[in-house]
């Protein structure tokens, strides 16, 4: 296989065809990375069709890529036709070659799941008062029991007027989409909103729309010509064989949602709402995302449904908004009365429904302990985090913008130590300009204040973060090709725009500028020069500059670079992934490439050597430095900074409160010497939550 983003192969019939590409994703196709595609796609005149040995898709359609059925490894080519053929090939080529933006920490779970959700994560019943379900999302709730099924939408079969029928449908099609719209404006997890925006696309699905107007032509009414459409295409993902396509098959729900969607606006009947009263855990056959996403959270304690598993688009509902879930849990659930009292426990996977007093008391005492210890935690969040013998650590938050910002202040963090600036360069047609980014900059500046630190990463693309307007080359091994700065490298005056932007946020905190993924000192010096040249020409002074560790070159190097740099921030998820060479998002690896390893703690080790021999500080933001278990050990190692998750400040600061610098020294010793991850975990057990 050649380049895909290059030239395309040959012509066929007039078309021209692309060259092959094997797909990455774990999950093949499923609806997120076909609505990326397809949104691409559709920015070319001409006609694309996806090709796999004798099956094709059209490119521009979500439904048609859907049920092509892909697997990871399969070969695809991009076949097109018409004038920009040629440019077509080579960006859907290159955005599949990078997997059409597929969140990467998600592959792990999806191709367990996908294998056999009932053997991989069903927990067998302990007792005869239990259903056992998969987990869907973790948590224990104690509540009583609402029964939910969806009503049945009656509509007409014909109609004499074409045209009015046609009408009809157009605007229910825009009022499905307004909906969607305004459940988003209620999701703020990415994953969630991606979701609905998949639904979007579903809407404007050419496949289904053509099959649909084309009913509606013949004289029969609109709603009944629209749910032939989209029961055809559910049913058809709903029947792919074989185990690998569990995850289509769970798909065919997301299109019956759209479809149920249009199809009461059609027949002139509300929305399906769902009633609970305080303390309710739901129990249904199925639950739409459109159900979930409109849930009332104040008053929801957890679901099950007797469909779907872990991978399914609830279960990433329910697992962003923090409900504990269950799906596949046993049929017998749905003959369980109104108003039965039950325990949920979603990590465990089982819906104990005839709980005894003790059971209850248990749950309760549990949930009451999880409960007194977060309430500590928020009540002393504001203070500093300073071990028992007086050693300061600095705790801040990863965010993406200033609403995320304000969140981290209000929960006691003490700056922002890593500012994701793609979250601007995401989702759209274009780069954002100098203008927008700065706005966005100074956002998060003045959220933060004058005395806070603000570190602001440059765009980290590449690999498994690609942009659809910045269309890479497609790379064999692309998580060591065109990544993280040698993207900006690589694009110069994207790269100067962005640190413009940046600068225009000096003064207004503490700010830190930082390059991703940097790898030789070439690198960085050449980005440094850059930065230094667009400063000179801004007349602005007051920043520091530092750089990210997430590959072995630079932890080995670090003594070098810290003679460079003014601080190193480590990124564990990158770093132990280059240094065990096990990919993170690997379905059989991802367990083992753990940043625990005594590996990884040897570079971050190193690191810490290599900084402090230069007077320069090491901060961790990386999922290490959320990890209660690891942070004795980066405190140890010489760590004094730790960027965490929003929600996970106040624990993080309580828990260096507990904490001895002294101690946390002779423990990361001893840990940096044994052998295996297994036996760092099992001597850092006693600081697990």
């Amino acid at each position: 296989m050649t380049n895909a983003a290059t030239a395309p192969e040959g012509v066929a019939g007039g078309a021209l065809i692309g060259d092959a590409v094997r797909l990455p994703n774990a999950t093949g196709l499923h609806a997120r990375p076909a609505a990326m595609l397809v949104a691409l796609a559709k920015k070319y005149q001409s006609t694309l069709r996806l090709v796999r040995g004798e099956d094709e898709a059209n490119a521009k359609s979500v439904v048609s890529i859907m049920a092509l059925g892909t697997r990871q490894g399969d070969i695809l080519r991009v076949k097109a036709m018409g004038a920009d053929a040629a440019e077509a090939i080579g960006a859907v080529s290159a955005l599949l070659v990078a997997g059409c933006g597929e969140l990467h920490e998600e592959a792990p779970v999806a191709v367990a799941m996908a294998a056999s959700p009932a053997e991989t994560v069903r927990v067998a019943a302990p007792s005869v008062n239990a259903l056992s379900g998969v987990c869907a999302s973790p948590g224990l709730a104690v509540g009583r029991i609402v029964q939910y099924r969806q009503d049945v939408i009656v509509v007409a079969e014909t109609d004499e007027s074409p045209e009015r029928e046609h009408g009809k449908l157009v605007a229910a099609l825009k009022a499905a989409q307004d909906q969607i719209e305004a459940l988003k404006n209620g999701v703020a997890d990415p994953a969630g909103a991606a979701i609905l925006d998949a639904h979007q696309h579903l809407l404007q699905d050419p496949d289904l729309l053509e099959i649909a107007v084309a009913g509606v032509m013949q004289s029969q009414a609109a709603g009944h010509a629209w749910r032939l459409a989209f029961m055809q295409y559910a049913q058809q993902l709903e029947c792919l064989e074989g185990a690998h396509n569990a995850l289509l098959r769970e798909r065919g729900s997301d299109i019956r949602d759209v479809g149920r969607r249009v199809l009461a606006l059609l027949a002139g009947v509300k929305p399906s709402h769902i009633d609970l009263p305080h303390g309710a855990i739901l129990i249904a056959e199925e639950l739409t995302p459109s159900d979930t996403a409109s849930l009332d959270r104040s008053k929801l304690l957890g679901f099950c449904t007797t469909t779907g598993g872990a991978t399914s688009h609830v279960a990433i509902l329910a697992r962003s908004f923090g409900i504990p879930a269950l799906c596949g849990v046993d049929e017998a659930a749905l003959a369980l009365a109104q108003g039965t009292l039950v325990v949920l426990d979603g990590a465990q996977g089982l819906l104990h429904h005839a709980p005894s007093e003790s059971d209850i008391a248990q749950a309760h005492e549990r949930m009451a302990q999880q409960a007194a210890r977060r309430e500590q935690e928020a009540a002393l969040a504001l203070d500093a985090a300073v071990t028992t013998d007086g050693h300061r650590i600095e705790v801040v938050a990863n965010v993406r913008n200033a609403t995320e910002a304000r969140e981290a202040v209000a929960l006691g963090g003490e700056g922002v130590g890593l500012l994701r600036s793609e979250f601007l360069f995401d989702e759209r047609d274009t780069a954002p300009s100098e203008d927008e980014q700065a706005a966005a900059y100074v956002a998060v500046a003045d959220a933060l204040g004058a005395q806070r630190t603000l570190v602001i990463r440059t765009l980290d693309v590449g690999g498994d973060k690609p942009l659809p307007y910045l269309p890479l080359p497609k790379e064999d091994n692309p998580f060591l090709g065109l990544r993280g700065v040698r993207v900006s490298l690589d694009q110069p005056e994207m790269f100067r725009t962005q640190l413009r932007a940046i600068l225009r946020a000096s003064g207004k905190a503490r700010l830190h500028i930082m390059f991703p993924m940097i790898a030789t000192l070439e690198e960085l010096r050449e980005a440094k020069a850059l930065l230094a040249a667009e400063a000179a020409a801004s007349g602005h002074s007051d920043f520091k500059v530092g750089i990210m560790i997430e590959v072995p070159s630079a932890a080995l190097l670090a003594e070098q670079f810290a003679r460079e740099t003014d601080f190193f921030s480590i990124g564990t998820n990158d770093l132990t992934q280059y240094t065990l060479a096990m990919d993170r998002g690997h379905h059989k690896l991802a367990k083992k490439a753990d940043g625990l390893h005594p590996s990884v703690l040897k570079m971050i080790a190193l690191t810490c050597e290599g900084a402090a021999r230069h007077g320069k500080w090491v901060g961790v933001c990386g999922s290490l430095a959320s990890d209660a278990m690891a942070v004795p050990v980066l405190i140890g190692l010489g760590v004094s900074e730790l960027s965490v998750s929003v929600p996970a400040t106040p624990a993080i600061k309580a828990l260096v409160r507990r904490l001895s610098l002294n101690d946390c020294k002779v423990l990361a010793q001893e840990v940096i010497q044994l052998g295996t991850t297994a036996e760092v975990r099992a001597r850092l057990a006693a600081f697990a939550p």
